[in-house]
């Protein structure tokens, strides 16, 4: 809820960044920022071994499936902050990702994280002639309980 109300602090200070030259970086909160980059070390490590293309399996509730979890929960933050901020915050948002290669990272590691068959294991009622269900057609509900 308070993600998408931060940006606006931000929209008072954009004025003094125009009138530079040079192009100019603005950092998503610093709070959220390092936690991201702390998380993506420890991605790092965990995921040195797999290169791109091939999947990393991670079993539900290990330290590894809490670090993964932890690190695209920050990423979802993070893309809640950018929707709310002006297309000018957001220019500048994006040369900070861009210095950090923090979206660079991200892409690497979804790439090692997903799965190579995403069917959708839920709990389903249908006959299974149906179409397939997978991760990408079907809405996920990250309730806590």
């Amino acid at each position: 809820r308070l993600m998408p109300e931060l940006p606006k602090f931000d929209d008072e200070d954009l004025k003094s960044y125009g009138d530079e030259e040079e192009e100019f970086a603005l950092s998503p909160p610093a709070a959220l920022m390092s936690i991201l980059a702390a998380q993506e070390l420890l991605l790092e490590n965990i995921l040195e071994c797999i290169p791109v293309g091939e999947f990393a399996v991670i079993q539900p509730l290990s330290d590894e499936f809490c670090l993964v979890l932890g690190y695209l929960l920050t990423w979802k933050l993070t893309l809640a902050f950018f929707k709310a901020a002006s297309s000018q915050l957001r220019v500048l948002y994006s040369q900070y990702l861009r210095r950090t290669k923090s979206l660079n990272k991200l892409l690497y590691h979804l790439f090692r994280l997903m799965p190579e068959n995403p069917i959708f294991s839920g709990p389903t009622s249908e006959v299974p002639n149906k179409d397939t269900k997978t991760f990408f057609t079907e809405e996920l509900h990250l309730d806590v309980k």
